[in-house]
């Protein structure tokens, strides 16, 4: 088989499995609807957890604002799909534009600072969305919230069909662009800006596009979680949340999407089967990052990914090698 159709075959055919053999699972009750939510819920996290690396770990810009972007994107899709009567699709799409706007607006002045500093800019662009959408009574419903009724909420394997198919699509997508020469330049950027500036590399203007396409993946993972668990209210764009977006990429691997998936799905699953311990289970995250930071501090993958093409490679290589024996 030809590289390039290998390249694409095979994830995409692990992409199909991993989508519809859960979903058919949920559909006639082999996995509980209580365990597809937190699957659900996980993909969501996943996406936020993307959408952090992307800035953070691709792009080398230490951002703590993303929840911000997750919220805009949450309220701008109850509010095209509630008060303007569009399909959830076309609501979620248009949520992610908004928010890619609302990145562009913020990353303009933001992205002229680096470091500490940029972290607390962004910080403080987080926590003014949530006071804007508190206030905002008319649209978000204040500090109340805003509810919302729709099949995601309702059918477990369609919420879980629609966040993991939206989560896959965002993944290959991300991969392919990171493989173009508009990605490879960010990752320039990322290792050396001076460099990359001494090269001809616009730095601002690579910096500006990996900020604008975490923001329209936070929208799109803020959008879906209103219409999964069909209940927002501004605390989503709290620090705490931004935190924990940002653990998953910690402990997933810094530059590593799918490690940043991987971690996500584990700490979502995680903090729900440590239930029983209380208000005791969240000193298990601090724990988790102690020892992580002690024997791990690239994350469980660093900057590597999982390829299913070489997995598959290295399982045809034995199967050979059984053969000829």
């Amino acid at each position: 088989m030809k590289p390039d159709v290998k390249n694409t075959v095979i994830p995409g055919a692990a992409a199909v499995i991993a989508v519809c053999i859960p979903s058919l699972l949920i559909k006639y009750g082999i996995i509980d609807a209580y365990t597809a939510q937190i699957i659900t819920l996980g993909g969501v996290n996943a996406i936020l957890a993307v959408s952090v690396n992307t800035i953070t770990g691709i792009t080398g810009q230490l951002s703590i604002g993303q929840a911000g972007f997750m919220a805009i994107g949450a309220y701008a899709s109850i509010f095209f799909t509630l008060d303007l009567s569009l399909p959830l699709p076309v609501s979620t799409l248009l949520a992610g534009l908004i928010t890619a706007f609302a990145g562009f607006l913020i990353g303009f002045p933001t992205l002229k600072l680096s470091g500490d500093y940029l972290a607390i800019v962004t910080l403080g662009f987080g926590e003014i969305i949530r006071v804007i959408l508190i206030n905002l009574k008319a649209i978000t419903g204040g500090a109340n919230g805003r509810r919302i009724t729709t099949p995601l909420a309702i059918y477990s394997d369609l919420s879980f069909f629609t966040v993991t198919a939206s989560l896959a699509v965002i993944l290959i997508l991300l991969q392919n662009f990171l493989r173009s020469s508009y990605g490879r330049a960010i990752l320039a950027v990322r290792e050396d800006e001076i460099a990359a500036n001494a090269n001809g590399i616009g730095v601002f203007r690579y910096k500006m596009v990996g900020f604008v396409i975490a923001s329209f993946i936070a929208g799109i993972g803020g959008s879906l979680y209103a219409m999964v668990v069909g209940f927002v209210k501004p605390d989503i764009a709290s620090f705490n949340k931004s935190i924990d977006y940002l653990i998953f990429v910690v402990l997933g691997g810094m530059g590593s999407m799918t490690g940043s998936v991987l971690a996500a799905y584990i700490l979502s699953y995680l903090q729900e089967f440590l239930r029983f311990l209380q208000d005791y289970r969240l000193l298990i995250y601090p724990l988790i990052l102690i020892f992580v930071m002690l024997f791990r501090p690239q994350g469980l993958l660093g900057m590597k990914e999982l390829s299913f093409v070489r997995l598959v490679g290295r399982l045809m290589t034995l199967l050979q090698r059984k053969k000829t024996l």
